[in-house]
């Protein structure tokens, strides 16, 4: 009986091994790959998250910053979530593009003011230093996404959209703070998180209390995606209190956080 026992229990190394391995296999076969597609507004805040993500879960996600998004999306390219607006990201379930029932509102962004590295600051701590920033600066660049929305609507709410509109330069799908870096605008807004990252452009600070507003960015799992299950736990990720930090980290701020 001794012996027996002095088998069995010689034995249980190799069984809990290959327990360990029965379990590493098992969690390996539910590690799955999700693509995300994003718009560069939002992509600060999903590359800083997705590291996190994959870590706490095993899943990989693959960061898709697309300049047509919509296109992408309406295309029905094989993608498993995409970021974007609450209203669009509505207008994709009308539409049959996400599955109803998962958007989920997890970030936002505040518009910031951009100048060259090294040139003078201008004060924009108040609505009317920031008027003065505006007529003063040569010329003024601000995009035509949604912080270029919010920026339009403060020049419309100062009363100084002629004043500027012979300097006013309006992009899209390119970083402000890139335009200002190479000297191209005195001047430039953009969300915060897409200045930030721009070598050879200096953040100056947001728009003033009263004059500041947020782009809003929500997830939806697509229709096409063949990982609806790491899709969704990609969002709840995403929106958990807990993970907070993680969007703060790149510029932007958890939606209702």
């Amino acid at each position: 009986m001794k012996k027996s026992m002095r088998c069995a229990m010689s034995s249980m190394p190799t069984v809990l091994a290959a327990g360990v391995l029965l379990c590493h296999a098992a969690g390996a076969a539910q590690a799955a790959d999700i693509t995300v597609l994003v718009s560069q507004g939002a992509a600060s805040g999903v590359r800083d998250l997705a590291p996190a993500f994959e870590r706490a879960t095993g899943h990989k996600v693959i960061v898709s910053q697309e300049v047509d998004l919509a296109g992408k999306v309406n295309s029905g390219a094989p993608a498993d979530v995409v970021v974007a607006g609450p209203l669009a990201i509505d207008d994709y379930v009308a539409r049959g593009k996400v599955v109803a029932g998962t958007r989920v509102d997890f970030a936002m962004a505040g518009v910031g003011v951009a100048v060259k590295t090294g040139a003078p600051r201008p004060d924009i701590s108040t609505p009317e230093a920031f008027k003065r920033a505006m007529l003063n600066a040569k010329s003024i660049a601000y995009s035509r996404g949604g912080s270029g929305q919010i920026t339009h609507k403060v020049m419309e709410q100062l009363g100084i959209v002629e004043a500027i509109k012979d300097k006013t330069l309006r992009a899209e799908n390119v970083p402000i703070a890139e335009i200002v870096a190479r000297g191209e605008a005195e001047i430039g807004m953009h969300q915060i998180n897409v200045i930030l990252p721009v070598a050879g452009a200096d953040y100056v600070g947001p728009l003033p209390p009263g004059l500041q507003d947020f782009v809003q960015s929500s997830l939806g799992v697509l229709t096409v995606s063949t990982q609806p299950d790491a899709a969704r736990a990609f969002e709840r990720f995403a929106s958990a209190p807990e993970n907070a930090a993680l969007i703060r980290k790149s510029g932007m701020e958890p939606w209702g956080r």
